[in-house]
C-alpha cells in the first residue's frame, strides 16, 4: 500500500466587526460548494505567507498581511492528506469579490454551523472554538 500524498494548505482568518470571512468552493472544485476559510495550496518553493497573499488576491482580489499561526490540523481524505495551517490575517487592500470562489460571506462564529464546511476546516474550527 502506498502512502497518501500530503498537501500543505494555508488559510486566512480575517475578522471584521465580530464577523469572519468564509468562502464557498466552486461547483467544479474538489469538495464542491462546501465552505472554508479563504486560502489554498502552498506551491513548491513558496512560504506560507507568500501563498496566503497569492491565494487571497487570486480568489477574492484582496491584499492581506499574514500574521501568526493560530491553528494546525491534519485531515486524511481518501486519496491524500491535507495539512491545514490557519493564520490570523489583516485585510490591507481591497474589498472581497467572488473572483475564483462561488461565494463569500462575513459571518459570526455562532453562525458557522449554518454552513457546510470542508472536513479539514471543520476540524480547524472545532479546535479554534474549543469544541
Amino acid at each position: 500500500m502506498t502512502a497518501r500524498p500530503t498537501i500543505r494548505v494555508v488559510a486566512a482568518v480575517l475578522e471584521r466587526d465580530g464577523r469572519y470571512l468564509i468562502t464557498q468552493r466552486r461547483a467544479t472544485a474538489v469538495l464542491p460548494l462546501l465552505w472554508e476559510f479563504p486560502g489554498g495550496r502552498v506551491e513548491a518553493g513558496e512560504t506560507d505567507s507568500t501563498a496566503l497573499k497569492r491565494e487571497l488576491l487570486h480568489r477574492l482580489g484582496v491584499s492581506i498581511d499574514p500574521g501568526q499561526l493560530i491553528s494546525f490540523v491534519t485531515h486524511p481524505y481518501e486519496k491524500y492528506a491535507v495539512d491545514l495551517f490557519l493564520y490570523e490575517c489583516t485585510l490591507v487592500g481591497g474589498e472581497p469579490r467572488s473572483l475564483n470562489v462561488a461565494d463569500f460571506r462575513w459571518v459570526k462564529s455562532a453562525e458557522f454551523d449554518r454552513y457546510p464546511f470542508t472536513p479539514a476546516d471543520e476540524a480547524s474550527m472545532s479546535k479554534l472554538l474549543g469544541l
